[in-house]
C-alpha cells in the first residue's frame, strides 16, 4: 500500500564524486535527506515550522544498498515513499535511479523517531497523521 510518495531530481556535481569518478557513498544519505524534506513539504509539512512547534524527527536508523555508481553530471531521480501511517516512528523508503534510463543506483530507508522539544519520545503528532 503506497501512502505517499514524491520524486526529487538531483544533479551530480564534481564535489559529489570521489577519486574514482563516482558519487561518494555518503552523498546518497544527503540526497535522501533532500528528498525527505521535499516529500514532507509536498504534504504541507515544513520541517522548520514543525521544529518551531516542538516536533523533531531525528534519524535513528538507516540502510542503503548500492547497486551502481552515478557519475559527474548524471541526473538522478530520488523517489521517496511513506508506505504506512506512523505510530512512534516514521519509516521512509528511497530509490535513486538514473533519470533518463531508470537504472537503479541505490535503494534504502531511514527511520525517524518522534520527539518533542525536550527530546522525549512521543507518538506521531496529529498534524503528521492528518497530512498522510
Amino acid at each position: 500500500v503506497k501512502l505517499k510518495n514524491h520524486s526529487h531530481i538531483i544533479k551530480v556535481y564534481y564535489k559529489d564524486v570521489d577519486k574514482m569518478g563516482i558519487v561518494y557513498y555518503s552523498r546518497y544519505l544527503e540526497y535522501f535527506e533532500e528528498s525527505r524534506t521535499e516529500l514532507l513539504l509536498s504534504l504541507g509539512l515544513c520541517v522548520s515550522e514543525m521544529e518551531e512547534e516542538g516536533i523533531m524527527l531525528p534519524v535513528i536508523s538507516c540502510k542503503c544498498e548500492f547497486k551502481k555508481g552515478a557519475k559527474f553530471e548524471d541526473i538522478i531521480l530520488i523517489n521517496s515513499l511513506i508506505e504506512k501511517k506512523p505510530r512512534s516512528t516514521l519509516k521512509i523508503f528511497y530509490e535513486a535511479r538514473l533519470k533518463f534510463t531508470n537504472e537503479l543506483l541505490v535503494k534504502g530507508f531511514t527511520v525517524h523517531a518522534f520527539v518533542n522539544s525536550n527530546w522525549k519520545a512521543v507518538k506521531a503528532p496529529k498534524v503528521i497523521l492528518d497530512a498522510l
